[in-house]
């Protein structure tokens, strides 16, 4: 509003290389957490090892809003000066039930129980059941380029690994809980957006993360009272602070930092990248093969991705 032509093309620019180069790296991140941390479950109880993770990164979280906000510094990304309404606390409390109680309970269970490429299958449905919420509540008007810019993107993730994948049998449980994971996260991200009004992105998600944590902790206790700490290695430890302050705390700050500029729609978008990044981090660290198909699948994903940034959703204003 009130700026010429020429600085707001500048600013829309900068822009979408700043949020671009950040969704990238939260793909990254992302992709290559997803095969080390279940390389861990041979050692580790999977729900153990993820009640450790939420507890260190909800005191991450709550540690760095409360220096933020003294040093008064990171204002508005990391807090605000709103103050938590009996409503926010409601929707706080709710948003940690299903974005991190349900939703790390069926990931982690669901990544233990079936193969990756079924997980990565499932997941790269994020973005429609997404797109399809936003639209439902009036948040945002989905265009054509950008469902076309989806379906094409999801398209690659079926090239990558869907001839590989199987949607039954043996690993039947790990699938569904998966399904119903994608769907809480979807519900949270969409969720959550309207808190974003008022509230800092490391707020929204760190307040979520620590109701969600004090729901978590009482039903998955004994799987944390069992674990045997000797037998825990050092690689699992490293493993351990990597997946929390990286894969949770800066990859869950970027997507919501992104929420918040660009939208629901088209942030979600990035989650069919990290399916990708896994499958390139596999053929660099465990020396997977990478077929013509592989590089096929993983183009296609990227040309969706572009598809959905340039077909820009109309954004709706926030109801209050």
């Amino acid at each position: 509003m009130g700026r010429g032509t020429g600085v707001s093309s500048l600013s829309f620019l900068s822009s979408f290389s700043t949020i671009d180069a950040l969704l990238l790296l939260m793909a990254l991140i992302w992709g290559t957490n997803y095969a080390i941390v279940k390389s861990t479950f041979a050692e580790i109880d999977p729900q153990a090892f993820n009640c450790l993770r939420l507890m260190l990164a909800s005191g991450v979280f709550l540690t760095a809003m409360t220096l933020t906000r003294r040093l008064r510094v990171g204002a508005g990304i990391f807090y605000t000066r709103a103050p938590v309404t009996r409503r926010d606390a409601l929707a706080f409390a709710g948003l940690g039930l299903v974005g991190h109680t349900i939703y790390q309970y069926c990931f982690i269970a669901g990544l233990a129980r079936t193969s990756v490429a079924n997980s990565a299958l499932l997941i790269a449905a994020t973005p429609i059941v997404v797109a399809l919420l936003t639209a439902a509540m009036g948040q945002e008007r989905i265009s054509r380029l950008h469902w076309f810019g989806t379906a094409l993107s999801i398209a690659g993730i079926y090239v990558v690994v869907g001839r590989g994948a199987r949607l039954s049998g043996d690993s039947v449980h790990g699938d569904v809980l998966v399904a119903i994971g994608v769907v809480c996260w979807a519900i949270y991200t969409v969720g959550a957006r309207p808190l974003m009004t008022r509230h800092s992105p490391v707020g929204v998600t760190g307040l979520s993360m620590s109701l969600g944590t004090a729901f978590y902790l009482p039903l998955m206790w004994g799987h944390l009272a069992r674990l045997s700490w000797p037998d825990v290695s050092l690689r699992t430890w490293v493993i351990l602070v990597y997946s929390t302050l990286f894969a949770i705390c800066v990859a869950y700050t970027i997507w919501y930092a992104a929420v918040r500029e660009i939208g629901t729609a088209r942030t979600s978008v990035y989650s069919n990248v990290t399916p990708i990044i896994a499958m390139l981090f596999a053929v660099v660290w465990l020396g997977e093969p990478l077929s013509s198909a592989k590089l096929t699948g993983a183009a296609l994903v990227l040309l969706g991705v572009a598809l959905t940034r340039v077909g820009r959703a109309k954004i709706a204003a926030p109801a209050e």
